[in-house]
């Protein structure tokens, strides 16, 4: 197996492919990557189609976890690299299976599935509706076996604050202080585990009946921002979350001048209604089962708030 990507979960990817018995291969630019007994670190530039098929020969899947850059270079970065391991698992007949995510469908009023429909509403969704046709189209020529799978916000101990918007807001409240949210903190969402969409990439990457297919991670229950922040607080002993919502104008203002904000307001739909997913279809042809809420939180808590006090 090959990895492309070490970050939270092509970590978590790597460590249970290992533990189940296979050969792995993590690639990086760098060269960096987790220290797992069975796990070997290739560093190259996944964008070179044959460095990277070199990379693969004889490998019987390819798992795409890589997460290139911020937002704003998501244009730039996303198309080659995504071309480039679409095409490696190609030319060494590997099946691949993509970590993707729910922008795709954009604003919905209804829980995720598979089957709903990709209306992206900001250029981030586009992007990622077309590399899974991409790999739809290859996949339905016979060129390649693919799969993906599509997770929403992250939650979990190795969740990296730079990434995941929930720990950035736990960072604040975690060291006591006040949190500013980007939209509306009591609407349900749904969260997902680091470690369960690993084991829902690995189940894909087994199941031939799931290759041609998106599939959802399984996720958490209808869960509010400061929902889930109280928790975190009452299970590491902080005190109540202190939420300060930032009004959308401001965001909106703030995005002429700081790129980043302008492309968090493309996705802050996700915060302003439910965002809910189902998941049923996943588990009964999968086995792939959210792991229990408490159990997410205590160990979330835990590392979370070592991360903001240290």
């Amino acid at each position: 197996m090959v990895v492309v990507g070490a970050g939270p979960v092509g970590s978590a990817v790597a460590r249970r492919a290992a533990e189940q018995g296979s050969s792995v291969v993590v690639v990086t630019r760098s060269g960096g990557g987790p220290d797992i007994d069975g796990v070997r670190i290739s560093a190259l530039d996944a964008t070179d189609r044959a460095a990277l098929g070199a990379a693969s020969a004889g490998a019987d899947v390819i798992v795409n976890c890589a997460n290139p850059g911020s937002y704003p270079a998501w244009e730039r970065e996303w198309p080659p690299l995504a071309a480039a391991i679409l095409g490696a698992a190609e030319d060494v007949g590997a099946v691949l299976v993509t970590l993707s995510n729910l922008y795709g469908y954009g604003p919905v009023d209804a829980p995720m599935t598979r089957h709903m429909p990709l209306r992206p509403s900001d250029h981030k969704g586009a992007l990622r509706a077309r590399m899974w046709e991409d790999a739809r189209v290859a996949h339905e020529a016979g060129r390649v076996r693919a799969t993906e799978a599509r997770a929403s916000d992250y939650i979990g101990p190795t969740a990296p604050t730079a990434s995941s918007i929930l720990a950035r807001y736990a960072a604040a409240t975690l060291a006591g202080k006040p949190a500013t949210v980007f939209s509306d903190p009591d609407q349900p969402h749904a969260w997902t585990a680091v470690d369960d969409i690993a084991a829902t990439l690995l189940a894909l990457a087994q199941n031939e009946q799931a290759w041609g297919s998106p599939w959802i991670v399984p996720s958490s229950p209808p869960t509010t921002v400061r929902g889930v922040l109280s928790e975190l607080s009452r299970l590491s002993g902080a005190p109540a979350p202190r939420l300060r919502t930032l009004p959308r104008p401001v965001v909106r203002m703030g995005g002429w001048v700081v790129p980043i904000l302008r492309e968090l307001e493309g996705v802050l739909y996700q915060f302003d209604r439910p965002f809910l997913v189902d998941t049923a279809e996943t588990t009964a042809s999968l086995g792939v089962e959210a792991t229990p809420w408490t159990e997410v939180l205590r160990a979330t808590a835990a590392e979370w708030h070592r991360r903001a006090t240290r």
